[in-house]
């Protein structure tokens, strides 16, 4: 009973805490700043979906993936930060909310943002998505294969409440507040992008120059 109690509270904090949707709502808020708060739901709704298939993807297929493309998680550290690098740049120069989105091109928008970058990489990055493959591996039983899904669920459904209460807040910034937040979140996007882009690298550089560690 206590390894249970024990493995579900790691696999509840640890996704939380990897995967931080406090962190990415100001993210979230000024991607669709300019959106309608149906429009604004559904991308949450999409974005939480999107990120809980692939965390359940990873879970139970993420090593046979890896290996059969050749890919590792230093690579996916690489891209995130190149990814986050170029939003935080647009989210600076506050390119992203001066993007007006006509009624036509709204469903479009909103799936291309739902997916990637919000669901990927960043709610379901790479350190979510090697925790999905970790927490799996140690799953000794089915019970707990079921309590890894399910702590994935409780945390996407919390992800996708704590994105969803992001339009009241839009509502009483207004637009200067939205700009403003934007301009300091670019900044901070920015640093995690080069943390991310150096995570990854290095390991990479250290393999090819067979440095010591």
């Amino acid at each position: 009973m206590s390894d249970t109690l024990s493995f579900t509270l790691l696999c509840l904090t640890s996704f939380f805490t990897l995967i931080n949707p406090i962190g990415t709502m100001p993210i979230f808020m000024t991607m669709t700043a300019n959106l309608d708060p149906t429009a604004r739901t559904r991308t949450a709704l999409k974005a939480s979906l999107v990120a809980f298939l692939t965390l359940v993807l990873f879970a139970f297929s993420g090593q046979l993936l890896f290996q059969f493309f050749g890919i590792s998680v230093n690579s996916f550290r690489v891209v995130g930060g190149v990814i986050f690098f170029l939003m935080g740049m647009d989210m600076l120069q506050a390119r992203l909310n001066k993007v007006k989105v006509s009624k036509q091109d709204v469903h479009s928008y909103v799936n291309d943002i739902s997916v990637t970058p919000l669901a990927i990489p960043m709610i379901a990055g790479p350190g979510s998505m090697t925790n999905a493959i970790v927490m799996m591996d140690d799953a000794s039983t089915g019970t707990h294969k079921a309590i890894l899904i399910g702590a994935i669920f409780l945390v996407m459904l919390l992800t996708y409440l704590i994105l969803y209460s992001s339009s009241k807040l839009i509502r009483i910034l207004g637009e200067t507040g939205n700009n403003v937040l934007m301009r300091l979140m670019g900044l901070i996007v920015m640093v995690i992008a080069v943390e991310f882009l150096f995570s990854g690298l290095k390991p990479i550089i250290r393999d090819i120059f067979h440095l010591p560690l």
